[in-house]
């Protein structure tokens, strides 16, 4: 399920759930994943709530728990961070969002870049590229010379797919 609370131009739910399923099929993940595109109020609230964190995030991920058929998990996105970052980057806010939505469907398929020795970045780079994305997340925050921090994994025990809903 796509859910759109913020709008972005050139971006439709439609456009997001087909670029999600091939994500999905080139990260392979199996299962639904749903997918929040939302304000960073919403974000900060999760992140608070789940990472003990109050200050908003681009991206978070929430995995289903083992119980959870058929459903990968979660992803929520700030739109604002995304057009934030998409006009300091020079590119789309629509390509932001799709940046964002690889991330975070990488940490549902259980990459983790603040604790991998660069796996998730390698494999974000070579997504990106077969998808047609500009630079990918983790990528371009190591060549700012940054400690890829924005985006971040959530866990919780249970029920994690009430959040996109």
């Amino acid at each position: 399920m796509i859910k759109i609370k913020r709008r972005v131009p050139g971006l439709s739910e439609s456009t997001l759930a087909r670029f999600v399923s091939r994500a999905k099929l080139a990260v392979k993940v199996r299962g639904e994943v749903n997918v929040l595109l939302t304000s960073d109020s919403e974000l900060r609230r999760l992140n608070h709530r789940f990472r003990g964190k109050n200050q908003p995030t681009d991206v978070l991920s929430f995995p289903a728990n083992m119980n959870a058929r058929g459903l990968a998990g979660d992803v929520a996105i700030s739109q604002q961070i995304a057009t934030y970052n998409a006009l300091r980057l020079g590119h789309a806010v629509a390509q932001e969002v799709e940046i964002l939505a690889l991330h975070g469907i990488l940490h549902l398929a259980g990459y983790d870049h603040e604790q991998d020795t660069g796996q998730m970045a390698a494999r974000e780079a070579r997504l990106r590229r077969a998808l047609g994305l500009p630079m990918a997340l983790i990528e371009r925050n190591s060549r700012a010379g940054q400690k890829p921090k924005q985006a971040r994994r959530a866990t919780h025990p249970r029920k994690v797919a009430r959040t996109s809903r």
